[in-house]
Formats: structure tokens, C-alpha cells, sequence
């Protein structure tokens, strides 16, 4: 029984670590990578807390090298998959009606032993399974993730006080309950934070949850997920389940007990498993909730008043780190002829520095990209450009997969609007450029806004403050996380809620209180304090 009504701490974003030369943090991290690449892991399923291996396994390789073998993870079927079901509803009694500030209490743990003796661990799993480099694992598996589990278990304190108004005579009453049944949560390579976030922030309101990370990302959400176990997390709660997308898929999305989904990853499967999801609804308990993630055809977009050298900054960072991986990554840029030469000219100076290759060299500021599917993806739009008669490269265009999955940072500029990768999401170091005349800038900001079906980031550069405020209202719908002369990606929890529109999900902003209350099911209740016992009213009376 609780006594009190209690306070989270209020959060603070988790400082990032530089890993400068000479830092101990550096020296303590890639000692743990040597480890690690010494170590390969036999990953199990993890369902009601017991390992399960199946023996249908696949191997784990770094993509910047595929000699480097990591380990081997087991894929779960449809029988694994029910056995998870089942550990989640036995679970659900217990962990639901677990007093709040226990849940609480296991996540703000699971905080601090990330920030603390499992940081090199998390962030040495990402460099090494996803080839991100020190400071791209660390200000997503470390910082991103701490900031996670600190922010969203002070939002549901939050949302929990937020009571109704009483009349005379009565106590109204708000109770935030957890959605029966589960959550299947489905996690992308791209962010070890995504990863551990999905499945944990309904957890943290109650639920209990099906965990299917993407299969290129098993190695750092194995390590994530043993982290929570050592944080008090009870069996069953959260169900480890790799495998490939329709055998774990299938039988979780058909299951009678499916209570929502929590997804990032493309919009094709995104709107498939909406489709599964309305096709079997007349079988379900639930309407289930849905919350999802999807693609992005992220854009810059130049006003002829914008810094140059601020423009090529946020060019560069922006398309190319963690080589264009992320939904957030510039893929599409827009930048008048006025200042087009001097762009041009200090852009591919400064692309020409970029160092590619392996992770635990510090100073490759790009890395491999996450493996063959992604490469013969990424290589067919930069093979079509090459053949295109109305588009050149100004940087890159070439790739090599001898060791790893490499592409060098490639741009691409299109004398038309249309051009394919001005339209469609690549998911890799490929930034495409239209140049349009000063005087179309209004035509040129509905291009922006229709090109592409996807609304997720964009950013603006001016220095003129009337046209900032023309060119935010002009795409008003294009971007849900939209920069002002900032390049497009770097969402911080708690500042920035992440999420976007159109075809690119349904915007409920992770690291936000909005995102949480999706997993909470309502109940409100009415206490008359003293109850009528006459059931006459007084409009009945006749004089």
C-alpha cells in the first residue's frame, strides 16, 4: 500500500561524453569493444524470463567488417511467439496492479545503470553490430535511452494528477490503467534508444509486452534487454522474441490478446500490419492502439538570405552521419541560385575531409552501412542517377563491399524536381540537390511540400525573419519535427518530441507525455458521498 502521492525527480537530459583524446571515458570504451569482438554471445529468446534457444539460428557479423563475427542469435516461430503471449498475460495481474512508483523505481535503475557500469557495454554492442561511431552510439544508446526511461517515468506522474473537477455532493475521479492484453513492439536497426523504448514505455504504464527488434539490431537489444533484467524488471513483462518479421509477426499480430503496436521501421509494413490489424478485428478483444514510425524524405530548404557556412554544416551533418541511417537523415535539399556557387564550392571542400571506416577508429566520421539488403538498396539509387541524364554527382558515387558495407558520402544534383531520389526514401549517405531560380522560391516551397508523401523532419535557412515565417506557415504540414536554421535531425527527449505525419506515422512524439498516454486505458469514477433516496425530482411537484 502507498502512503503518499510521490515525486519523480524532476529529469535532466543526460550530459554526452566527448571521448576526447587522453579521456578515460575513450580508454574505458574501446577496452570494452576489444572484449566484446572477443566474445562472441549465443543470444537466446528471453520469454517469462527463461531462455529459450531454438535452434533455428542466424550469425551475427559487423557490417564494417563481416569477418568480425559477433555471435549468433535464435529465431523464434509461431510456437515461441504463443509461448511469449502467454508469459505476458501471466504476467499482466501482477505487474499491473504493481504500485506505480515500483514500476517507476525499476526504469529510473535501469537509467542509472546505463548511464553508469553498462554504458561501454550498450554503446560498444551499437558500434559493433551497427557500425555507429563513438559519438553516434553515445548520444543514442546511452543519453537518448537514459533520457527515455527518466523523462517518461516523470510524464506519467504527470498525467496520472491531471484529476477532474467534483461538483457538490461528489469526488470525481481519474485512474489511468494499463491496456489488457499486450503490446507488440517493433524496433529498427537505426537506434538502440528507439529499441529499448519501445517496448519499456508501455511497460512503465502497466502493460506487458512483445519485443520483436529488427534482426540486424538483435546484439545491442540482447544487451538492453539483460540490463533490464538486472533493474528488477519481472519475468514476463517485456518477452525477448527475434525472428524474422512473418514468423514473429503473423501469430503476434493475429492473436485475440493483441492490445497495440508500437512500431518504427517502413511504411509498407507499418500499413500492413494496420491491414492484418483491421482484418482481424472481429476476432480481437481489443481496438487495438497503434502507434507508428514510419519513412521520411527529409528536407533542407534554402532562402537566398541563408549562412552559407551554417548551410554547409547542417548539409553535411545531416545527410551523411550515421551514414543518412536515420528517418531524420537531409535527403532532399532546395537552394537558390543565388548562393548555389559559394555552397557548392565550400560543401564539396568540406565532404572531401570525411574519414570512412571502421568504428573504433575515432576519427572515421562515417562507418558501413547496416548490411548487404541495405547496400544493393542504397547502390541502385546512386547506380540510376549515374545513368540519369538529368542528374550529376558532385561528391562520391562509389561504393565497396569487399570488407564492409561502405558508401561514400554521395550528392547528387537534379535539374529536376521530380528526380527519383528527390521522391523516395534511401536510407543511405545519398543527398540530392535541386538548384531553383531566386524568383520561384514560392513554387519551390510546393515542390517541397508535395514531392514526396512523407512529413516526418525538415529544416529552413534564412536570415530574414519575414521569411522564416513565410516558409513555416508554406509547410506548415510537411515536417512533424521542423529546424529553423538547424539541420533536421538530432531530436533531444524532452525538447524535442520526435514524430511525423502524412505516410510517415502517426505522430504520437516519443519522448513526450502524448506518446505514454496512448498506452493508458481510462477509467473515471464517480463517488456520490451521500446518495439520494427518493427517486422523485422536483419538476415532478404540482402546485
Amino acid at each position: 500500500m502507498s502512503n503518499a502521492f510521490f515525486k519523480v525527480p524532476a529529469p535532466v537530459n543526460e550530459p554526452v561524453r566527448s571521448y576526447a583524446p587522453g579521456s578515460p571515458e575513450k580508454a574505458s570504451l574501446k577496452a570494452r569493444l576489444q572484449e566484446m569482438k572477443q566474445s562472441p554471445v549465443e543470444i537466446p529468446l528471453i520469454i517469462g524470463g527463461k531462455e529459450v534457444k531454438t535452434g533455428n539460428t542466424a550469425e551475427i557479423s559487423a557490417p564494417h567488417d563481416h569477418s568480425i563475427k559477433l555471435g549468433s542469435y535464435h529465431k523464434a516461430g509461431e510456437k515461441e511467439v504463443n509461448m511469449a503471449i502467454e508469459a505476458s498475460q501471466a504476467a499482466f495481474k501482477e505487474w499491473s496492479e504493481m504500485p506505480w512508483e515500483h514500476r517507476v523505481a525499476i526504469f529510473l535503475k535501469a537509467a542509472d545503470l546505463l548511464a553508469g557500469p553498462w554504458r561501454d557495454t550498450v554503446n560498444g554492442a551499437t558500434m559493433l553490430g551497427q557500425s555507429k561511431n563513438a559519438f553516434q552510439a553515445e548520444i543514442d544508446s546511452a543519453c537518448e535511452l537514459v533520457d527515455f526511461w527518466r523523462f517518461n517515468s516523470f510524464y506519467m506522474t504527470e498525467l496520472m494528477a491531471d484529476q477532474p473537477n467534483s461538483a457538490p455532493g461528489m469526488w470525481n475521479r481519474t485512474e489511468y490503467r494499463p491496456l489488457e492484453g499486450f503490446v507488440f513492439a517493433v524496433t529498427p536497426f537505426n537506434f538502440s534508444s528507439i529499441a529499448g523504448n519501445l517496448p519499456t514505455a508501455p511497460a512503465l504504464t502497466g502493460c506487458v509486452a512483445l519485443w520483436k527488434p529488427a534482426s540486424s539490431a538483435v546484439y545491442s537489444a540482447y544487451y538492453i534487454m539483460r540490463l533490464l533484467e538486472e533493474a528488477g524488471l519481472p519475468p514476463g513483462v517485456i518477452n525477448f522474441v527475434p525472428g524474422s518479421g512473418s514468423q514473429v509477426g503473423n501469430p503476434a499480430m493475429q492473436s485475440p490478446h493483441l492490445a497495440g503496436v508500437h512500431f518504427t521501421g517502413s511504411t509498407p509494413v507499418f500499413q500492413g500490419m494496420w491491414k492484418t490489424i483491421a482484418d482481424n478485428l472481429s476476432q480481437s478483444r481489443y481496438y487495438p492502439r497503434i502507434v507508428g514510425e514510419t519513412g521520411g524524405k527529409d528536407f533542407i530548404f534554402a532562402h537566398p538570405s541563408a549562412d552559407v557556412d551554417a548551410l554547409v554544416v547542417a548539409a553535411l551533418r545531416g545527410a551523411f552521419e550515421y551514414q543518412g541511417q536515420k528517418c531524420s537523415a537531409a535527403s532532399r535539399m532546395y537552394i537558390p541560385k543565388s548562393i548555389w556557387g559559394e555552397f557548392k564550392d565550400k560543401y564539396v571542400a568540406e565532404v572531401g575531409k570525411i574519414k570512412m571506416g571502421d568504428p573504433e577508429d575515432f576519427s572515421n566520421f562515417m562507418n558501413a552501412v547496416i548490411d548487404g539488403g541495405a547496400f544493393r538498396t542504397i547502390t541502385g539509387y546512386i547506380d540510376h542517377a549515374r545513368d540519369a541524364s538529368d542528374a550529376e554527382f558532385i561528391t562520391g558515387g562509389t561504393y565497396d563491399d569487399s570488407k564492409g558495407w561502405f558508401i561514400e558520402p554521395t550528392t547528387i544534383v537534379t535539374t529536376n524536381p521530380k528526380f527519383k531520389t528527390m521522391q523516395e526514401e534511401i536510407f543511405g549517405p545519398v543527398l540530392t540537390i535541386y538548384v531553383y531560380d531566386d524568383k520561384d522560391i514560392m513554387e519551390t516551397l510546393a515542390l517541397c511540400d508535395t514531392t514526396s508523401p512523407y512529413a516526418l523532419t525538415g529544416a529552413i535557412f534564412s536570415q530574414d525573419r519575414a521569411a522564416i515565417v513565410e516558409m513555416s506557415n508554406y509547410l506548415r504540414h510537411a515536417a512533424g519535427n521542423f529546424y529553423i536554421n538547424d539541420k533536421p535531425t538530432g531530436a533531444v527527449v524532452g525538447q524535442q518530441p520526435f514524430g511525423g505525419g502524412r505516410a510517415s506515422g502517426t505522430n504520437d512524439k516519443a519522448g513526450s507525455a502524448m506518446n505514454l498516454l496512448r498506452w493508458m486505458s481510462v477509467r473515471s469514477i464517480k463517488e456520490t458521498l451521500v446518495p439520494p433516496k427518493d427517486w422523485r425530482y422536483p419538476f415532478m411537484g404540482e402546485s
